[in-house]
């Protein structure tokens, strides 16, 4: 036995809604939602732009989970490279000072001489120097 449902043809430049299979229950279908209207370029760019810069604390905080071990190591190594440079072009400036660095190398040479003749010629102040190295360490590192 066929079930022979008659069609109707639908007019789709009028507003009135027609109901294409006479017969059919239309009020239990399902139903799409109106149709918004669609975004231009402009609204489209400040909502990624939006959405981009509520995520971006998370993502940031993301990012420096997985790599703050490396973060550090790079941010240390920049920051020696910057103090390097620093104290290099310091030490220039002094250096095209008049007389004053003929009197620093000889300041320099005399702590050095001191030095020797204080700390390493004598096995008993090589003990005393080592000694106080040890108390130094260990009040820095607090051991």
């Amino acid at each position: 036995m066929a079930l022979e449902q008659e069609f109707n043809s639908v007019d789709v430049t009028s507003s009135t809604s027609t109901v294409a299979i006479e017969g059919v229950d239309t009020q239990n279908l399902p139903k799409l939602p109106p149709a918004a209207e669609p975004e231009t370029q402009w609204q489209q760019i400040t909502r990624q732009i939006s959405q981009f810069i509520d995520q971006l604390p998370d993502n940031l905080n993301r990012f420096w989970q997985a790599y703050q071990l490396p973060l550090i190591a790079v941010v240390l190594v920049l920051a020696a490279t910057v103090i390097l440079r620093v104290a290099i072009a310091i030490l220039n400036a002094i250096n095209d000072l008049p007389l004053l660095e003929p009197t620093l190398e000889l300041i320099g040479i005399v702590y050095s001489t001191w030095f020797v003749f204080r700390y390493l010629l004598q096995a008993s102040t090589r003990q005393e120097l080592w000694a106080e190295i040890r108390a130094l360490t260990a009040q820095t590192l607090g051991d």
